[in-house]
């Protein structure tokens, strides 16, 4: 059990001990994307969804959820964020239309900040779905994962075909 991190050698889940490791800057950036329908697209392009400014409040709920993800995520460390952005793209593939959202977390600290920028475009998501539900119950939220990190021990990695 001494490769699994999270598990002590008796086999009970703990939170890493990383008292012992170097403070590097450590930066991760995440990305995912929701599928509607074109009118459900044109309303959040246009400003027009019943629930009010979809993106804005999109980009709110990520950032908070990312400053969150200590406790959310069981066994995360808290971590104390120095910067944290959510940014929109709006996509059409296929005659399907889409929202990709990407968050960048970023500190200078002792653990990486993967899983709060994967919380971020989560709750980014979610929160376009529940404002642009009375629209199109259809949506669909995909492709969730890391696309970057920066930092630490193992220092940079990329996602093939980014």
């Amino acid at each position: 059990m001494s490769d699994l991190t999270h598990l002590g050698d008796d086999g009970a889940a703990r939170m890493v001990d990383v008292s012992g490791k170097a403070q590097t800057h450590r930066v991760a950036i995440a990305s995912g994307r929701v599928t509607m329908s074109a009118k459900a697209l044109a309303a959040i392009r246009e400003g027009d969804a019943p629930k009010g400014d979809v993106l804005g409040t999109a980009r709110i709920a990520g950032i908070m959820a990312a400053k969150r993800t200590g406790e959310l995520i069981p066994l995360c460390h808290p971590l104390g964020l120095e910067a944290v952005t959510v940014d929109f793209a709006f996509e059409h593939t296929d005659g399907v239309g889409a929202i990709r959202a990407t968050a960048t977390a970023s500190l200078t600290g002792k653990t990486g900040v993967e899983m709060e920028a994967m919380v971020a475009v989560s709750t980014a998501l979610l929160t376009i779905y529940d404002m642009a539900k009375a629209i199109d119950k259809g949506m669909v939220i995909k492709e969730v994962r890391l696309i970057e990190k920066r930092g630490g021990k193992s220092g940079m990695w990329k996602a093939d075909g980014v």
